[in-house]
This record gives C-alpha cells, structure tokens and sequence, in this order.
C-alpha cells in the first residue's frame, strides 16, 4: 500500500484568460471534491499580487489514487480541453510528508 501524497501545483494562465482559467479551476475543484476516490482534500489558492498565478493544495490517500482517479479521470480531461490555449505555465509538485 503507498503513502498518502500532497500535491502543490501552480497554474500561470495566460494575462487575458485568468477569468476563463479561473473559472474552471472552480469548476475542477467542485467535480474533484464530489466525484473522485481517494481524494482527502483540494484546495484553489490565487496569487494576492499577481492575479494569474493560481496554487492547488491536494492532498491523496495514494499516489495510484493520484494518478488513476484524477489525472486520469474525465474531470481533469475536461479541465485541459477547456483551458487549452489559456495556460502560460503549470507545475507539479508530488511530495511525500517526512514529518
């Protein structure tokens, strides 16, 4: 059995689609917290001073619940076709708590 994981990931979308992108960020987190096994929370996080850098805080009973469940899900299929175009930048961070 694997480790529970957090996930920060941060979102730069493109300066003339932060509503578009924000809005389905909004859109993800809601379908996310309802439909997906495994997740133990999701979090939306918007930079305070510059408005198109968004964070998401995730945290996963395990890595497969990750993966299987969420990326490869419909939710997050949807998110990427929707926003296609819209996102300057997005990084991943998987982290395993140590303490």
């Amino acid at each position: 059995m694997r480790k529970e994981i957090a996930v920060i990931v941060r979102v730069e979308a493109k300066k003339d689609r932060i509503e578009l992108v924000k809005a389905e960020l909004l859109k993800l987190v809601e379908l996310t917290r309802k439909d997906e096994e495994g997740c133990l929370q999701y979090d939306l996080h918007q930079h305070n001073d510059t408005p198109e850098v968004f964070f998401l805080y995730e945290r996963w009973e395990s890595h497969d619940h990750y993966h299987q469940s969420h990326l490869g899900g419909k939710n997050f299929a949807e998110y990427n076709a929707a926003t296609e175009g819209a996102i300057e930048n997005a990084i991943i961070n998987e982290l395993t708590r140590v303490a």
